[in-house]
């Protein structure tokens, strides 16, 4: 939208993109998780609330943007033969930037105040709160950096593909069982696992049909858990 209505370049148009999608994430947070966290609603009574404003917000985007799937204003990209495989520049683009993200998130949990206060508040809220630490805050800056974060997904997962509303959806339950295998509530074991999902996935596609792709992935999930009910990181 901002590249193709506001006449915006595509490298600063993505740069607000992911500051919008950060600056929605904290508004979400004042408008309905916050109230609700206050009332003593339940996880679940979250979760379901989070899953009705992701498809109200869904089939906003459709009325607002069309259902018609569009494409990032980008040049043609290269192909490249690496040892019989052909990826393109935007791939690989895309791989090294899922690194760096990955090596910000573990600077942010394990080098800055708030990255500890976060991981303090997803061990243990109650203890968290006694001790100090501004709860409400840690959430709102996590909410913000986690929709950042989603953002960038977004961007990147549309420069390889295409863009629609519906695009989210068909990695929704890859990115479920990846939060699974490395561990509910572990940062660097959903890295692990979403690396592991999607590297078998594709690699799956040489002996069977792209459509079982996402069954790979939960067989995947099934043989892990078998042996590690909490995740490969999810701790004793």
């Amino acid at each position: 939208f901002f590249a193709a209505n506001l006449d915006m370049d595509f490298l600063p148009a993505c740069l607000l993109a992911i500051a919008a999608t950060a600056a929605f994430g904290v508004v979400l947070d004042l408008l309905a998780w916050k109230p609700m966290r206050s009332s003593g609603a339940s996880r679940t009574a979250i979760m379901i609330l989070s899953i009705g404003l992701s498809i109200a917000i869904r089939n906003g985007l459709i009325i607002f943007f069309q259902p018609d799937a569009l494409r990032f204003p980008l040049p043609v990209s290269q192909d490249l033969d690496i040892n019989g495989i052909l990826v393109t520049s935007f791939q690989i683009a895309v791989v090294l930037i899922a690194f760096a993200a990955m090596l910000l998130v573990h600077s942010l949990l394990s080098r800055t105040a708030l990255g500890k206060s976060m991981r303090a508040l997803a061990d243990n809220p109650n203890l968290a709160r006694i001790s100090g630490i501004d709860v409400d805050r840690v959430i709102r800056y996590t909410w913000a950096v986690s929709m950042g974060l989603a953002a960038l997904a977004g961007i990147m997962f549309g420069s390889i593909t295409h863009l629609n509303p519906n695009m989210g959806w068909s990695i929704i339950l890859p990115m479920f069982a990846a939060a699974i295998l490395g561990g509910i509530g572990n940062a660097y074991g959903a890295m692990a696992g979403g690396m592991i999902i999607g590297i078998t996935q594709e690699l799956s596609t040489a002996i069977l049909p792209a459509e079982y792709k996402i069954a790979v992935s939960f067989l995947i999930m099934i043989a892990v858990l078998l042996f590690r009910p909490r995740g490969l990181m999810g701790g004793s």
